[in-house]
């Protein structure tokens, strides 16, 4: 989730003041936004090394870790809010992940490519895999271990346990409260443990 319009969006469902752990947080331009512009504090967790030198290079507090060993380090409640933003469809264990999230988070807040969008439908109609702005990779070099939609991820919630408090789609920078598992390229999810 690159595009500075969803960014933007993210960053307003994000309190004043928060401690916040951004999950696969790529160069920390969010959190930089967050300290300058919210008074936010944290750390973001990030795998790619030359992503974790820009975060250095921005200040942003990182540390360097393969979300798939879990986040065992952080105590229970360690962050307001916990971002997981473009990172889900990378991982083997969503579900224990989203656990996690909730676990050393008191809210969570998740992002992903949305594979219900109607021009990935119409795509997958005709025989072919979509390949869009938020999905930019072909199927035989993506990154993602899984594609998921809309309405996948709010059955997912209900069974981890956590208390969806938000959800819309995002378009363009623009979001997308009416029909977003159809209208939405980006699926956003903001939750809480029950």
């Amino acid at each position: 989730m690159s595009d500075r319009k969803d960014l933007q969006v993210i960053a307003n469902l994000v309190p004043q003041g928060a401690r916040v752990l951004d999950l696969g947080c790529g160069t920390g331009a969010l959190l930089a936004h967050l300290r300058e512009h919210k008074g936010c504090t944290g750390y973001g967790i990030e795998l790619a090394d030359e992503n974790v030198h820009a975060c250095v290079q921005r200040g942003v507090d990182v540390i360097q870790l393969n979300l798939e060993d879990g986040l065992a380090l952080f105590e229970d409640h360690s962050f307001d809010v916990v971002l997981q933003l473009d990172t889900l469809q990378h991982l083997r264990n969503t579900e224990t992940m989203l656990k996690e999230t909730a676990r050393v988070g008191r809210i969570g807040i998740v992002s992903f490519p949305n594979f219900a969008h109607w021009p990935n439908r119409l795509r997958v109609a005709g025989g072919r895999m979509p390949v869009t702005k938020a999905m930019p990779y072909e199927w035989y070099d993506t990154p993602n271990v899984r594609f998921g939609t809309y309405a996948d991820f709010e059955v997912l919630a209900r069974k981890s346990g956590l208390q969806v408090t938000d959800s819309f789609g995002l378009q363009d920078g623009r979001v997308v409260r009416g029909w977003p598992n159809l209208m939405a390229s980006v699926a956003v999810f903001r939750f809480e443990r029950r």
